[in-house]
């Protein structure tokens, strides 16, 4: 199921998408028409959706009695679709697109939240770093959420998603997020995660990697996953200053724990969290432990 839902402070006709996209609208007339949410597949299709039918021609029918208000194909589709009882539109549609138009109708979630990416080699060691600095960053007073394939969650809500996430999927989820109040989002970036070009439009803040392979960089993950990021993005990972400070944590004695501590620090210092606060939260987790 991928879908993209209306924010509250959103409006988006047909007219609009032709404009900004060049889409041709049949019949002409229907530049008005309000569009609510994003789909492709017919599983989410709601009234007001705008399909997005591909080359899936056959699904017209379907997606206007599920009350979908148009649909988007192919321009090549243009004289050899058959006739349908909603407006459609004829463009040239790719990832970026789609994620353009899935954000804007969000309403741009990931302007209000601070995103954290978790990328690597090993899946497990994803899934555990993204754990911690899940749990690092709850224990600094961030309402948090996590989104990978072992596990995702909005604060202790659970999110029944299905993997890999698409662009749709990816920016449905980051609005939910945004309207449980969450103020972090910590996303594995890792193949069982994410498909090819899911984080379209999705502004990265802090990226950590516990051990860079050789190739896997910043350049890179841009051109797997399409990431955008509003300043000069470095990796981040860890440091003799994080591992002495990991070591001060509950989970010191454990090299691998202090191993996935230690990238959480790095992160959140990274992102302007102050050392004198990393030290409090640490002391803190030390006294309940």
């Amino acid at each position: 199921m991928s879908a993209v839902s209306e924010s509250v402070s959103e409006r988006m006709t047909l007219g609009m998408l032709s404009e900004q996209y060049g889409f041709e609208i049949v019949p002409e007339f229907a530049t008005n028409v309000t569009i609510t949410a994003i789909c492709d597949s017919l599983d989410s299709v709601s009234p007001g959706s705008l399909f997005v039918c591909g080359s899936r021609v056959s699904e017209l029918g379907h997606a206007a009695q599920a009350g979908a208000y148009a649909a988007l194909l192919p321009r090549s589709f243009r004289h050899q679709c058959p006739d349908a009882d909603i407006p459609l539109l004829f463009g040239e549609l790719d990832d970026h697109v789609l994620g353009s138009m899935a954000v804007t109708l969000a309403g741009s979630p990931t302007n209000a939240l601070a995103m954290f990416a978790v990328s690597g080699t090993d899946d497990d060691e994803v899934d555990a770093n993204v754990t911690q600095l899940a749990d690092f960053l709850h224990m600094l007073g961030n309402p948090v959420a996590k989104i990978s394939a072992a596990g995702s969650t909005s604060m202790t809500r659970a999110l029944n998603l299905t993997y890999p996430l698409g662009v749709l999927d990816m920016q449905r989820t980051l609005a939910v997020c945004a309207e449980d109040g969450v103020a972090a989002v910590i996303i594995a970036m890792n193949p069982a995660t994410l498909t090819n070009h899911a984080l379209e439009s999705v502004n990265v803040d802090v990226l950590g990697i516990e051990h860079v392979a050789p190739g896997e960089d910043v350049s890179a993950l841009k051109t797997r996953y399409a990431f955008i990021s509003d300043r000069d993005l470095v990796v981040t990972t860890t440091s003799r200053e994080s591992d002495e400070l990991a070591l001060e944590s509950p989970v010191g004695y454990d090299p691998v724990r202090a191993g996935h501590m230690s990238l959480a620090i790095s992160m959140v210092l990274a992102a302007g969290v102050r050392k004198n606060n990393v030290r409090s939260a640490l002391r803190v987790a030390n006294n309940l432990s």
